[in-house]
C-alpha cells in the first residue's frame, strides 16, 4: 500500500510532463462512437446502513472489491490534521482475525493486488482478485471495517511510515509543497486549508484514544459504500456481503457543516520559498465551485483549451513560440465543497515571472472575450468523452466511479449520465465560466522561489 500526498502527485507528474492533467483528465484524443455502453448495477442497503453496489461483467475472470468511506482531511480539526491519511495506512495493520503484517500477504498469495488512497473528501480501499477469490476480498474489507486492531505498536509503526512518505513526496520533493502553499492562502475558513498528508507534529501529539475515536466515528457502514464489480453472480455475492458485513454495527450518523469562505474581492499576492528548487515558478489560483457543479466541468474544459497538449493555447504561445517557459499548465482541482483553478509556469532563460503571469493572463482574457473555435470544441469533446470511457474500461475504474457517484452526487447512476452532462456543455458555457471565476480580483498570485 502506498499513496502520494496530492501535492506530491500533482507536481511529480507535472515536472515530468506538465501537459499531463491531474485526476484522470484527458488521456486520449481519438473520436468515439456517439453513445457509451451503460453500466448496469444493483444497489441496496443492509440493515446497518451499508450501501452496496454490485456490477456484473463476465468479460474477464476478474473482480474488484472496494469500500469508499466518506472521510477525508476536511473532517479533521486544527491541531489534529493528517488523521484520514494516517488511517489509510493504519487500517492495513491487521484485525482480530488477521495477524499484523498479514493483510497484503493474503492478497498477494491469492493472486490479487490492493491499495488505498485518501483525498480531502474520501478514503478509498480496494482489492482486485481473480474472480474465484471474491470471498477473500469481501472478508478482508469486512475485517477492516468490523474490528481493526488499533494499538500503540501499529500507531508508532505507521507514524514512521507516514513521516517517511512526507519527507520523500513532499518535504524533499521539488515543488512538493506548492499546492499546500496555494491552498492555505485560497482557503482561510474551510479545512481545505491543509493537505491530506497533514502535520507530523499533530500526529505525534495525538493519543491512542483520539485515533480510536476517529475510527469509531467515520469508518462505519453508514458512512461508506461497498462496490463489487466484475465476474460475479449477483445472488451469491449478496449472500457473501450479508454474511460478512451484516453484523457490523451501523455507527452514529454523522452531521457535517460546510465552512463557508468569504468571496475573494481583491487580488492576493504572496511569496513562498522551497529549498528543493533552483527554478522559480509563478502561480495564479482562483476559488471555484465544487465538483458536482456544471461549472466545474466547464472549467476543466477551459483548462484543457489553455494547456492540454502541444497545440493548446498557453503551451504553443509560451513554450513553442516565445520560448519563455519551460512548462506551463492550467488545471481545475475539483473537490467536494469547493475547487481551485490553478495556472502555473516555469521560466526559461531567466524570463521574469511577471512576464509569464501576463502571458497566462492574456490567454485567460481571450477565453473570456471570444468563443473557442468549433475545431477546438470538437477536439475537446472527443478528449473528454474518450477519457470517460477509458476510466470505465477496467473493473476498478467502474467500482470507483460507482462509489463516487453515490458518495458525492447522491446518485449512483451518475456513471451513466455524466457523459451526457459533458456533451451538454457549450462553447458559451466555457466562455461564461472564464468570465465568472477567472478574474484578477478573485485570485491568489504566488511567487514560488528557491530558498538558499
Amino acid at each position: 500500500m502506498f499513496t502520494l500526498s496530492l501535492s506530491a502527485y500533482i507536481w511529480r507528474s507535472n515536472l515530468k510532463n506538465m501537459k499531463r492533467r491531474i485526476l484522470y483528465l484527458l488521456l486520449a484524443t481519438t473520436t468515439i462512437s456517439a453513445s457509451a455502453q451503460k453500466i448496469a448495477y444493483t444497489e441496496y442497503n443492509l440493515k446497518n446502513g451499508l450501501h452496496v453496489v454490485l456490477h456484473q461483467d463476465k468479460s474477464a475472470p476478474v473482480v474488484a472489491v472496494s469500500v469508499m468511506y466518506h472521510v477525508g482531511s476536511k473532517d479533521e480539526v486544527v491541531g489534529r490534521t493528517g488523521f484520514a491519511h494516517f488511517f489509510e495506512h493504519l487500517l492495513f495493520e491487521g484485525s482480530d482475525n488477521i495477524k499484523r503484517g498479514e493483510f497484503m500477504k493474503i492478497v498477494s498469495s491469492n493472486g490479487g493486488q490492493n491499495n488505498a488512497n485518501t483525498t480531502q473528501d474520501r478514503t478509498f480501499y480496494y482489492e482486485v482478485f481473480p474472480s474465484n477469490q471474491l470471498a477473500t476480498g469481501v472478508w478482508l474489507e469486512s475485517e477492516r471495517m468490523m474490528h481493526p486492531v488499533i494499538n500503540e505498536t501499529g500507531v508508532k509503526t505507521q507514524n514512521e511510515v507516514v513521516k517517511e512518505e512526507k519527507r520523500l513526496r513532499v518535504d524533499n520533493q521539488p515543488y512538493g509543497n506548492v499546492i499546500g502553499e496555494i491552498m492555505k492562502r485560497l482557503f482561510t475558513k474551510h479545512p481545505y486549508n491543509w493537505m491530506p498528508i497533514g502535520s507530523m507534529a499533530d500526529l505525534d501529539s495525538a493519543t491512542l484514544g483520539e485515533f480510536k475515536a476517529f475510527n469509531k466515528k467515520y469508518y462505519t457502514p453508514s458512512n461508506s459504500v461497498l462496490v463489487i464489480a466484475g465476474d460475479i453472480d449477483i445472488a451469491k455475492t449478496k449472500t457473501l456481503v450479508e454474511n460478512y458485513f451484516g453484523d457490523i454495527p451501523a455507527g452514529v450518523a454523522i452531521t457535517r457543516t460546510t465552512a463557508k469562505e468569504d468571496p475573494i474581492t481583491k487580488e492576493i499576492i504572496d511569496t513562498a520559498y522551497d529549498s528543493n528548487i533552483q527554478i522559480p515558478a509563478v502561480l495564479a489560483a482562483y476559488r471555484v465551485p465544487g465538483e458536482t457543479s456544471k461549472d466545474s466541468k466547464a472549467l476543466e474544459m477551459a483548462s484543457a483549451v489553455l494547456s492540454k497538449g502541444n497545440s493548446s493555447r498557453m503551451y504553443k504561445k509560451m513554450v513553442d513560440d516565445k520560448k519563455n517557459s519551460l512548462e506551463v499548465v492550467s488545471f481545475s482541482y475539483a473537490l467536494e465543497d469547493y475547487g481551485a483553478y490553478i495556472t502555473f509556469a516555469l521560466p526559461n532563460n531567466d524570463t521574469p515571472l511577471d512576464t509569464l503571469l501576463k502571458d497566462m493572463d492574456d490567454e485567460v482574457v481571450k477565453l473570456q472575450n471570444t468563443l473557442i473555435t468549433e475545431a477546438e470544441f470538437s477536439k475537446l469533446q472527443n478528449q473528454f468523452e474518450n477519457d470517460f470511457i477509458g476510466q470505465n474500461s477496467k473493473m476498478l475504474g467502474v467500482a470507483e466511479n460507482l462509489a463516487s457517484g453515490y458518495t458525492f452526487y447522491k446518485n449512483t447512476n451518475n456513471i451513466n449520465i455524466e457523459l451526457e452532462e459533458i456533451r451538454k456543455i457549450t462553447r458559451q458555457d466555457i466562455q461564461d465560466v472564464a468570465k465568472k471565476y477567472l478574474n484578477k480580483n478573485q485570485r491568489v498570485v504566488l511567487y514560488y522561489l528557491p530558498k538558499k
